[in-house]
């Protein structure tokens, strides 16, 4: 018994900080502001990774501090060496232009109008140049469209202006393009510019010039250094699509002049090169190959042309043209078939009393004047004809309209040779080309498209391309695609490329046509079993290419696996001084201590090819403890060293260009993203870097979150993710929102930044407000998407309960689009839930299967079949259809829900949440439904965010607070009073 005493003693003593911490956490927050819906308007955060950029140098880090849905914006320059900081206005945006010159002496970024100026109709940016040595603005431009430094040289900036007020989209493309000198800062002005591209190394500019009755247009390169400019070609015609090889030393771009036989302006390609010494132009005409070149077709201006590597031959497209109308008019009467002068026609409009707004008086000449069409002509109905041999839907080729008129098919110009080469025409449309430009690939989707649109399942023939000979052999038939990773995947040389079949990864040598398996003595699977949907054997990632062509690193779904692509005898004769591997797992650990090696941070953006002399840095993730880092491979050692390993969430990893300084970010749920920045390689001595979310320490927040542990009905071990609420004491139970879409616990360790979100939802919004919210895992089985959802979902609530956080009386649910399915198909099977918010819900499997995607203009059966749905074809198993159908089970729903379905939904057609709601309506259970008119699958429009934010919040509230129902929920909104009601609720920062 004493023994006993003495332990409780040391365990009381050891929980007492904590329950002090916990007591000290909760004070803390009631001291503090709760954010509320209108508060957000004032937040401001960095949006994302791509809103921040690290100078060349690794002296500078900028990034953009955005409010989360409207009002103006700041750029944050802070040095990474000591405290220097400055801030920049960048008016109302939430994205932030800028670039530093590649020497990193300067910075450039665009200013957007104001809040204030956007609504006095301000449209156009300005400009700002820093001088990062002192920190100052060094120069201004007013009315800018786009701008770039030249490269590596970074000796100057080329800013090309808006358009001047008034111009017509058929206007010259022609504006001011201002070459400001950073050294002198002296400005050079030259006029009618359309394009301008620096080649990377900075020291050539290439210009086209529109001008006014194409006065003067033409190609212009200029010297940067010497300012010599050269004028490669003029004539009367449009120059567009100006495109420099990656190395700068070849320019490629096309030219068009109107035609009368046609309706479009036919192209021919030029290209420069030579730039060394003395630029020479070639110029391929299709003119003057009527031999060779296609009859009624030409060059297309939408895909740029671009000389091979080796500046032989230049790549393009080509299309089809449409013949002119040559049917001359008859006379002046098809102008004015009534024969009514302008002046009598003006003397009418005046002396009609009834025409008060200028649409009137335009209706009024319209009329006067007849529709101009020929009465003789019979006129024709507006309608669309669908087909069961249609490859595509009707619907889909009209979503897809616009891209098949640009369509082009790859052509080829060498010069040396005055040779042209189609490369791809009406039986294989598609080919790209490999790197070096020796072969191409082509793949072939017709024989199998029409299946592929029907059950989801991708095939494809694979063709090889001789780029030298455009000899083109069929080297894969009905080749299986399960996955994007399972693509043919050229190596860097252009000699071979990867690819996946039957579980196993393949070598294609190009030279000599012969295939390899590369994968089959490898002591580990790369079939993805993890997934799934209705695919066969797909494959896990592949991290890519070896810069040299020799390897290939591939994922287990744990481990990255290095594994050679050619034999090991040609492997061993090129590398003699160090013993070749077939094949080793260069992580090691990964499938042994459940640590997924995901991602490789790319750091060298213009990488060929995964350089293996050097360190790799992968994202690393801890699959059962939600832990993440950074881990790096040394070749060297042929060691993995975890650098950062944290109960956070560590994702972005950069590295400045021309510098050993690196940049990481790190979150968790309860801290908002920071950005931090190093010297080290090992990313040891990091320090802040940024200052993101400002107001944060200002508002009550979440206590930070739980993992919970469970299985599933099935016997599948599943995790949730468990958000506590802003001043959470342990031991008090919370309201709380249980919120799905399939797999979710990996956001663990997110910070939910303040927003109007699209489906009306924001974790962060609710712990902030005194909700706990939990997130289970969902795992499917075939043929029960909706039962899949039952078996993971309510043990995983009743594991959250028995944490004694959860207060089991007063859950509610919510998901969107699947996850909306899910809650809507949820509240038939169980009455666990007080409350249920569903957005955009599939409701009736059966009719949902063969309604259109019309985001897409496919048709859901594929998604069925092969993707989200995990449904086989309905006629073959009704019952599964049935069984998964909320709208079948509708008598069983006891739960009020609130439904957001909008008429313009592309992805889940409204009519779906109309059906439930009628069939809940029916049968007297307690619905309401949240239409916004001219809305898609998520809510776009500021207001409409804003307005059902805060009517699902309120909807909660009532059920899981006990607050007053809103009366838009217990009495309704007559259509006359609508508009009073929507005045009252709105609100503006």
């Amino acid at each position: 018994m004493k023994h006993l005493k003495h332990s409780l003693s040391i365990l009381f003593f050891f929980l007492l900080p904590l329950a002090l911490l916990a007591q000290k956490t909760a004070s803390d927050s009631q001291s503090k502001t709760t954010l509320t819906w209108p508060g957000i308007a004032s937040w401001k955060a960095i949006p994302s990774s791509s809103s921040t950029k690290i100078s060349p140098d690794g002296k500078w880090f900028a990034y953009l501090l955005a409010r989360a849905d409207e009002g103006d914006a700041e750029l944050i320059v802070q040095s990474t060496a000591d405290s220097i900081k400055k801030t920049f206005k960048l008016g109302a945006t939430t994205s932030a232009d800028m670039a530093f010159s590649d020497d990193g002496r300067f910075l450039a970024y665009k200013v957007s109008p104001t809040e204030k100026e956007k609504k006095a109709k301000k449209k156009d940016d300005n400009l700002v140049l820093i001088s990062l040595a002192d920190s100052t603005k060094s120069k201004e431009f007013t009315q800018v469209k786009s701008y770039a430094f030249n490269g590596k040289k970074s000796s100057h900036l080329a800013v090309l202006l808006a358009p001047e007020e008034g111009t017509k989209p058929t206007d010259p493309k022609g504006t001011n393009l201002l070459l400001y000198d950073l050294a002198n800062q002296r400005t050079q002005n030259i006029g009618n510019v359309a394009e301008y591209a620096f080649n990377k190394p900075g020291t050539w500019l290439a210009l086209t010039l529109d001008a006014r009755n194409q006065a003067g247009n033409g190609l212009l390169i200029q010297n940067v250094t010497s300012g010599m400019m050269l004028p490669m070609d003029t004539d009367e015609a449009s120059y567009e699509a100006l495109k420099w090889t990656e190395e700068g030393d070849g320019l490629a771009l096309v030219k068009g002049k109107k035609d009368k036989k046609y309706k479009e302006k036919m192209y021919s390609v030029l290209g420069v090169k030579n730039f060394a010494g003395t630029p020479a132009l070639t110029t391929y005409d299709p003119k003057k190959d009527s031999l060779n070149f296609p009859e009624n077709m030409t060059i297309s201006p939408d895909r740029d042309p671009t000389w091979t590597d080796d500046l032989t031959r230049l790549l393009f497209g080509i299309r089809k043209t449409t013949l002119a109308d040559t049917t001359k008019k008859k006379d002046n009467q098809d102008e004015n078939p009534n024969g009514i002068s302008e002046t009598e026609q003006l003397a009418r409009i005046k002396a009609d009393t009834t025409l008060k707004t200028v649409e009137q008086m335009t209706k009024a000449i319209a009329k006067i004047k007849g529709d101009g069409k020929d009465k003789d002509k019979p006129e024709k109905p507006d309608m669309t004809i669908w087909n069961w041999q249609d490859k595509r839907l009707q619907s889909r080729q009209q979503v897809q309209e616009s891209q098949d008129k640009k369509f082009s098919f790859l052509a080829m110009y060498d010069p040396a040779m005055q040779k042209f080469t189609q490369l791809a025409d009406s039986i294989l449309r598609l080919v790209s080309p490999a790197p070096k430009q020796r072969y191409a690939l082509g793949t072939d989707i017709q024989p199998y498209e029409l299946s592929t649109n029907l059950d989801g399942q991708d095939y494809a023939d694979i063709y090889l391309t001789d780029l030298k000979t455009g000899e083109r052999t069929r080297i894969m038939e009905n080749f299986y695609l399960p996955n994007r990773n399972a693509r043919p995947q050229p190596s860097p040389d252009g000699t071979k490329f990867l690819y996946w079949k039957e579980g196993s990864f393949m070598v294609f040598d190009m030279e000599n046509k012969t295939s390899r398996n590369i994968t089959e003595n490898v002591p580990t699977s790369f079939v993805d079993t993890e997934d799934d949907h209705n695919v066969q054997k797909p494959p896990y990632d592949v991290m890519g290419w070896s810069s040299d062509s020799k390897y290939v690193l591939l994922s287990d779904g744990w481990d990255i696996w290095q594994v050679a692509a050619e034999d090991m005898p040609a492997v061993k004769s090129r590398k003699k001084s160090t013993p070749a591997l077939p094949y080793r797992n260069l992580t090691q650990n990964g499938k042994r201590d459940k640590i997924r090696y995901q991602d490789r941070y790319q750091l060298d953006p213009d990488e060929k090819g995964i350089d293996l002399s050097q360190p790799l840095y992968v994202r690393t993730y801890g699959e059962w403890n939600k832990k993440s880092g950074v881990t790096r491979f040394d070749p060297k050692t042929n060691e993995a060293k975890i650098l950062l390993w944290d109960d956070a969430a560590v994702r972005s990893l950069t590295k400045a260009k021309n510098a050993d300084y690196f940049v990481y970010s790190s979150e968790t749920f309860a801290k908002p993203t920071q950005y931090f920045g190093t010297l080290s390689k090992d990313l040891t001595n990091a320090h802040q870097i940024s200052e993101n979310a400002p107001d944060f320490k200002k508002y009550a927040w979440s206590a930070g979150a739980r993992l919970v542990d469970y299985v599933s009905d099935k016997g599948d071990t599943l995790q949730g993710a468990l958000f506590l609420p802003a001043g959470y004491e342990p031991g008090k139970k919370y309201p709380t929102v249980v919120y799905y879409y399939e797999k979710l616990s990996q956001t663990l360790h997110n910070f939910s930044n303040p927003s109007y979100g699209r489906t009306g939802w924001n974790p962060g919004m609710y712990t902030a407000n005194g909700y706990a919210v939990f997130i289970p895992d969902i795992v499917y089985r075939y043929n029960d998407p909706g039962m899949s959802a039952v078996w993971c979902v309510l043990p995983g609530v009743k594991a959250a309960i028995a944490t004694d956080i959860v207060d089991s009386s007063k859950m509610g649910i919510h998901g969107h689009s699947w996850g909306g399915y899910q809650t809507a198909f949820l509240i038939t099977q169980t009455n666990m839930f007080k409350a249920a918010a569903a957005g955009a819900p599939l409701t009736d499997m059966i009719s949902m299967y063969n309604l259109i995607y019309w985001n897409s203009g496919g048709a859901n059966g594929s998604i069925f079949e092969a993707s989200q749905g995990r449904l086989e074809a309905p006629w073959n198993n009704w019952e599964a259809y049935q069984r998964n159908s909320p709208i079948y089970h509708a008598k069983n729903v006891q739960t009020p829900l609130l439904m957001l379905h909008n008429d313009k939904d592309g992805a889940v057609d409204f009519t779906q949440g109309i059906e439930y709601f009628n069939a809940l309506r029916r049968l007297k259970k307690p619905v309401a439904l949240i239409q916004y008119k001219g809305e898609n699958h998520g809510l776009a429009k500021l207001p409409n965010r804003k307005d059902y934010s805060v009517r699902m919040m309120e909807f909660f509230d009532h059920y899981l607070k006990g607050m007053p129902a809103p009366l838009w929920w217990s009495e309704g909104v007559p259509k006359l009073e609508l508009d009073e009601h929507l005045e009252e609720k709105a609100f503006s920062h």
